[in-house]
């Protein structure tokens, strides 16, 4: 039987402790490995994706070119000939308002103009009937008066000639004679010259003012019957029959509901970012889960204050495919699609963290957090386009970490989805 000597059992000795730290330290580290704190965080990868960004805001629909038909004067609205939602034709017959103070003065009108041509007919034939005939009357008798002082002269004359009346007589005959030959001229001359060219001036004016008022009148006579200049649908029917109107207020509207336009208002800082025909989203909320579609037509061109509240600039929106189904006046939200971009690499933004002026997210490799800059291009809501700083399927932390903890670069991570 072999004997061990002394060396040899050291050395199996320093064997046996050698294999028993072996033994200690593999257990260490495997208890270690199994009960090592890594962090839950949320990730997602980075995608190639088409990203859009947009620009919200509200804003009012109102019809292209609309007819609004309003109360030529204060009355009675007598008939209503449509109703809402109905199609009229250009022509058709709208509303009537109470015609009958119309046709009162339409009466007047002409009651005034009948005086007023009056007037200058008797002016220029030199007074009414009466006075034309009682001016006669004094002609006549101051002619008669004149043929007979000529002929008293005449008969004084050839008996002065036979010396048998003298120079008295025939002087006094002659006498008569002149105040007969003048009462004769002032007679003619009230006729003649009885009125001034401004008189016949001013009868002229009468009239023609007296015929512009039958004008007017019959202008307002026709207004009481409102027609639709246009075809479209009625909209909007604000009154009922029998309601008292003041002048000016709104009847009925038509407009053509396929084409319409919304004034939207953007914030001052968005302003820079629209442009003509930049696609629009219109939502309404009455209506939820559809959605029309637009362009823009006339951006901003200045900025007001809206509602005391926001300095916005009012931009004109045309509505594309509007069918009847998007109402006048409503309310709607609109989304401009500033700038679209097709199949570029993008991450959620939630995953960007910045630092003074460098932008940078959490990559994760092999479980481990590595900072790493990037560099971004347009975003919207959601997303946000990385241009250098990640590859296709880099998996990048969502926010903070799921526990609350801070997270620094090289932090042992666990990912989630």
């Amino acid at each position: 039987m072999a004997t061990t000597t002394p060396a040899q059992s050291r050395a199996t000795t320093a064997l046996l402790w050698l294999a028993a730290i072996a033994v200690l330290l593999a257990v260490v580290f495997g208890i270690r490995y199994l009960t090592r704190d890594e962090t839950p965080v949320h990730v997602a990868p980075a995608t190639f994706q088409t990203l859009s960004s947009t620009v919200p805001t509200n804003g009012k629909v109102e019809p292209v070119g609309e007819f609004q038909a309003h109360a030529p004067n204060a009355g009675v609205v007598q008939r209503i000939y449509v109703d809402v939602g109905q199609h009229v034709a250009a022509g058709a017959r709208l509303v009537d308002m109470d015609s009958s103070d119309a046709r009162k003065q339409l009466a007047a009108a002409e009651s005034n103009l009948a005086s007023a041509e009056a007037s200058l007919a008797d002016l220029t034939n030199g007074g009414n009937t009466e006075e034309r005939n009682r001016f006669a009357n004094d002609i006549a008798a101051a002619k008669a008066d004149q043929q007979q002082a000529q002929q008293s002269l005449e008969v004084e004359q050839r008996l002065q000639a036979r010396g048998s009346s003298s120079t008295g007589a025939v002087l006094a005959a002659q006498q008569k004679l002149d105040a007969a030959t003048l009462t004769l001229r002032n007679a003619q001359a009230r006729t003649s010259g009885r009125y001034s060219t401004t008189d016949r001036s001013s009868a002229q004016a009468r009239v023609a003012d007296a015929k512009a008022g039958i004008a007017a009148a019959k202008a307002t006579l026709g207004a009481v019957t409102i027609t639709s200049p246009r075809a479209g649908t009625v909209y909007s029917i604000p009154v009922n029959e029998y309601d008292y109107v003041p002048a000016g207020d709104d009847l009925v509207d038509v407009a053509d509901l396929n084409h319409l336009q919304v004034h939207a208002y953007f914030d001052e800082p968005d302003i820079g970012k629209l442009a003509r025909g930049q696609a629009v989203k219109i939502t309404w909320e009455a209506k939820p889960g559809m959605v029309w579609h637009g362009h823009i037509e006339q951006p901003p061109t200045t900025v007001v204050t809206y509602q005391n509240t926001r300095n916005v600039g009012e931009c004109i929106i045309s509505v594309d495919d509007a069918h009847g189904d998007l109402l006048p006046n409503t309310n709607v939200t609109v989304t401009v699609t500033e700038s679209q971009r097709f199949n570029i690499l993008s991450i959620p933004r939630e995953a960007l963290r910045t630092e003074g002026s460098v932008t940078y997210v959490f990559r994760i490799v092999n479980n481990r957090l590595v900072r790493t800059p990037i560099k971004v291009g347009i975003f919207n809501l959601t997303s946000v386009e990385v241009l250098s700083g990640l590859s296709d399927k880099d998996l990048v932390v969502l926010g903070p970490a799921i526990s609350g903890k801070d997270l620094v670069n090289g932090m042992e991570v666990k990912p989630v989805s």
